[in-house]
């Protein structure tokens, strides 16, 4: 008797749909599954058997065969257990088959017939949803995940005979709760905050310009002047996430198998800190099994990357693409997989190996050609893509003993939020979010400058030497910085403040 079960397997963040046919005959018993399945999948013959066995059923020792159709899809994980399983029930005359029709099935099956928790589900229930299946049976352990997703049923089941009886009526379960609430991601939640920080004003300013333009920064600046500890406060200043972001992170986390098992959403802004030890594929992405790498992890939050020099030059080349195209494309002889990278780049670094080069008050011990080395490991094409080169300098006495309390992340980020909504309206009409992001062809509709502010950018653009890509990195800041003044254009103020956050690299570079 043939069955047919349907379920769901993914491509990156894309899912197709699988129908899971199987075929059960005379002759001598064998269980063969056919349609592209990787070891994972080859490897759920024996948890079905067992687990069909263990339940209370019978495994029919005939000849069995399953095609995951279309055969022509790379079939990888270990949700596919439940639809083989309630597929070999089926055809072996156990269940019903009118019973598993307008249902939707996801599971890993241990040998006691126990549903254990997969990774990917959310992105599994979004795909079943946009493909018109709205009833899904998937592990317990999964409810919170999948459970965020409207216009869909949830069942969330713990073994294989208790989702049959569910199935012939013996068992009353109602579909879970839909659980899509507003979501909370306050700064005042984080454990860190810009009131602890002393001084730095300038770097203050700068990381308040980034956070409300989506703009890269690279901080520069001697040890201990508090790089680190100002990127470390940079996402509670962002704006918090819609539910429409905080689910697209929650499906690039829920493939990696990186969600916790007590959380439904990623409900703040990721903040990802690779060494710098780390590998091309564990930053990029990629690996036999494809999975997202540290800069799809930081999508929609923050990327890094701290004592950057100190980083492997092909390591750091491989950003240049993300940084451009925000997304990740990785191909493989059976698929190309695209995830999304869309993150604000944050860097850090010394000027020279003894990491006092150009330091007021201690005296560099580097020869140049050491500075010359050290700062070659950064290649002109990545630093030109980073929008602001900004010089930290040591704290002074003064500035730690002074008694005025800093700005707060908070009182910083209602003016970076206010830029944000202004941003927000003005892009309404069009997939861009934040200024970083515009496109040439908008840029001299959204830049827009008089004839002084031309004169002056015409006159740095000569006397910095800058390539095409800093001039429109220019113009995208100064929009910017006008946003957060209120001013609908950009004024000589803006646009000057905006080149000085450019020309940094003239002077460390031109060694």
């Amino acid at each position: 008797m043939l069955s047919k079960v349907v379920s769901c397997v993914l491509t990156g963040l894309e899912g197709e749909i699988v129908n899971v046919e199987t075929d059960i005959s005379n002759g001598l018993p064998s269980f063969t599954i056919v349609g592209l399945p990787d070891t994972a999948v080859r490897e759920s013959k024996e948890r079905v058997k067992s687990a069909i066995k263990n339940s209370g059923f019978n495994f029919p020792i005939k000849r069995i065969t399953i095609n995951l159709a279309p055969a022509n899809t790379k079939k990888e994980g270990t949700h596919l257990d439940l639809p083989m399983a309630m597929g070999i029930l089926s055809a072996s005359d156990q269940i019903d088959m009118k019973y598993l029709k307008e249902y939707a099935f996801i599971g890993e099956l241990s040998l006691n017939g126990k549903l254990n928790r997969v990774i990917g589900v959310l992105p599994l229930v979004i795909s079943f949803r946009e493909k018109g299946y709205k009833k899904i049976i998937l592990p317990k352990e999964n409810m919170e995940e999948a459970s965020i997703i409207e216009d869909v049923e949830i069942y969330a089941l713990e073994n294989l005979f208790q989702i049959t009886s569910f199935l012939q009526g013996d068992l009353k379960i109602n579909p879970s709760a839909n659980k899509t609430n507003t979501i909370n991601t306050n700064c005042l939640s984080q454990k860190v905050d810009f009131n602890e920080v002393s001084g730095q004003e300038t770097a203050k300013r700068a990381l308040e310009i980034a956070a409300a333009g989506g703009h890269n920064i690279i901080l520069i600046g001697p040890p201990g002047s508090g790089k680190t500890m100002l990127a470390r406060r940079f996402p509670t200043i962002l704006p918090d996430m819609t539910l429409e972001e905080s689910i697209e992170v929650t499906k690039i986390y829920s493939i990696a198998g990186l969600l916790p098992s007590n959380s439904s959403l990623i409900k703040t802004r990721p903040f990802i800190s690779p060494h710098h030890t780390i590998s091309k594929v564990s930053l990029i992405g990629g690996g036999k099994i494809p999975k997202p790498g540290e800069v799809s992890l930081a999508h929609l939050g923050v990327l890094f990357l701290d004592e950057l020099p100190e980083f492997q030059r092909n390591v750091l080349e491989v950003l240049r693409q993300p940084m451009e195209d925000e997304v990740v494309t990785i191909s493989r002889i059976n698929a190309t997989i695209t995830y999304p990278a869309k993150f604000v780049l944050v860097a850090s670094m010394n000027p020279c190996p003894c990491g006092y080069y150009n330091d007021p008050v201690k005296e560099c011990s580097c020869a140049p050609h050491q500075i010359k080395k050290y700062l070659s490991k950064i290649s002109g094409p990545l630093l030109d893509r980073i929008d602001m080169h900004i010089e930290v300098f040591p704290v002074k006495y003064n500035e730690l003993t002074n008694k005025t309390k800093p700005k707060s992340s908070l009182e910083i980020k209602k003016k970076v939020d206010m830029a944000r909504n202004i941003q927000l309206e003005r892009f309404k009409d069009s997939r861009i979010r934040f200024n970083s992001q515009l496109p040439p062809r908008l840029i001299k509709k959204y830049c827009k400058l008089g004839k002084e502010e031309n004169s002056l950018l015409e006159a740095a653009f000569h006397n910095l030497g800058m390539s095409a890509r800093s001039y429109n990195k220019i113009l995208k800041l100064s929009r910017t910085i006008a946003d957060l003044d209120g001013s609908a254009n950009i004024k000589v103020s803006h646009l000057s403040e905006a080149i000085q956050y450019r020309s940094l690299d003239k002077k460390f570079w031109a060694l």
